[in-house]
């Protein structure tokens, strides 16, 4: 481990002649890379790495701890980089790179229009077909499977029917054998399919890496300047059908359980950021987001920061886990998370994100991801649940969520070199 100090560059993505700075093509295995619409960072190498044990509260805790360390190493434009737990039941790692390469975050930047598209507009975001069949299939295996899943589901729908919480979301895997994915080419591949997420690698492990592009973001700051763009509520889409694409975009707009699911996760945001801001404002309504397989609802929250107000991952951490992702209220729908969820969660549905020596920097819900080791190749999706919840729609909503990172890993095993068996 290099002891030395953290060299960083900013290079302009716009308004210069020449190609964009490619963030992707700047990052190597063993690095952490969070870009989107070319703004982000791109890291090399490990000056310090930081653990922070496993137990109750370790989002905030990691943000203490990031604070100390960027404080005393007294390095501007060093930053912290990590991928955190959902649930904080392994330990987390926390990277102070050698290197740092970043795209400066602007105010005009903050309006977070991540695909936000009208229902009339589908056909011109539409992405490429996806009716090509795979020639080597990844040999996928559910966790739990479908039947399983689906009798989570009623339980906990049981529950929340009684009174015990309002929502709780559930998860399920898909694991296959890796069949030599190259980290690049795949992270290429999530970028082609969905450009308007956050594209993200972050390591996990010796011999593990986490990667993804997901549509939330959490928080963004930027001096006094924040934002959120909560997501919840989900439908498919029909790339190759426009006329059916706009109809499940109008019908997720008009659905009483998506915008009960949706306004839940944005109280929950707003009154977390209250406290920090002198104003607040949050959109009236929700706007449609749209990836390559889903819509999403979204509402941006932004801010204005108090002097006092804390950095980027400890606004993060107070943040998470918001119903989107866990439920309401938090405990109880955690307890049951742990007690119908056949294995944890690791690092889906936590937080991939960086933050400065100045406060600054952005946090993502890590969804749409894999965790890839030499061996295995491991995915999640989740669905929001709720009194209107149906066990075998929720079931269906899995499915689709899953086909963002499927895809992607499938197209690049037909090039992996060797059958993914």
């Amino acid at each position: 481990m290099s002891t030395g100090s953290p060299t960083t560059a900013r290079p302009d993505a716009a308004g210069r002649p020449g190609a964009p700075f490619d963030l992707l093509a700047a990052w190597r295995p063993g690095g952490f890379l969070m870009e989107r619409r070319g703004t982000g960072i791109v890291t090399a190498g490990e000056l310090r790495r930081i653990e922070v044990s496993e137990g109750r509260g370790q989002a905030m805790r990691a943000a203490e701890v990031a604070d100390d360390a960027l404080a005393g190493l007294g390095i501007e434009g060093a930053v912290v980089t990590a991928a955190l737990p959902f649930r904080g039941d392994v330990a987390a790692r926390l990277v102070i790179p050698e290197r740092v390469t970043v795209t400066s975050i602007s105010p005009r930047d903050l309006d977070l229009g991540i695909g936000r598209v009208r229902p009339r507009a589908v056909a011109a975001v539409g992405p490429p077909s996806r009716t090509k069949p795979v020639a080597l299939p990844m040999r996928w295996e559910a966790e739990p499977p479908a039947a399983a899943y689906e009798a989570a589901v009623t339980e906990a729908l049981s529950r929340i029917r009684a009174g015990e919480l309002e929502k709780v979301v559930l998860t399920r895997a898909l694991v296959a054998g890796n069949p030599g994915i190259d980290l690049a080419a795949l992270l290429a591949e999530l970028r082609r399919r969905d450009p308007e997420c956050h594209l993200f690698a972050a390591p996990a492990g010796e011999e593990g890496a986490f990667v993804g592009a997901t549509p939330e973001t959490l928080l963004r700051r930027e001096g006094d300047r924040v934002i959120s763009l909560p997501l919840a509520g989900t439908a498919a889409r029909w790339p190759d059908d426009p006329g059916r694409d706009r109809e499940a975009a109008e019908a997720l707009v008009r659905s009483a359980k998506n915008q009960h699911e949706h306004a839940a996760v944005v109280e929950a945001v707003a009154e977390a950021l209250t406290p920090h801001c002198t104003k607040l404002r949050v959109d009236t309504e929700p706007h449609l987001v749209a990836t390559a397989t889903v819509w999403h609802l979204a509402t941006a929250v932004r801010g204005r920061l108090r002097p006092s107000a804390p950095s980027a991952l400890a606004l993060a951490a107070a943040l998470h886990p918001t119903p989107a992702v866990c439920g309401t209220p938090a405990d109880v729908a955690g307890a049951l998370i742990a007690r119908l969820e056949p294995a944890s969660r690791g690092l889906y549905s936590g937080l991939v994100g960086w933050v400065d020596s100045r406060g600054d920097g952005e946090w993502a819900v890590s969804l749409r991801c894999a965790l890839i080791t030499r061996a295995l190749v491991r995915i999640q999706a989740g669905a929001g649940i709720v009194a209107e919840s149906r066990p075998d729609l929720e079931v269906e909503e899995t499915e689709f969520k899953f086909r963002t990172i499927v895809d992607a890993l499938e197209a690049c095993a037909e090039t992996a070199g060797r059958d993914p068996a």
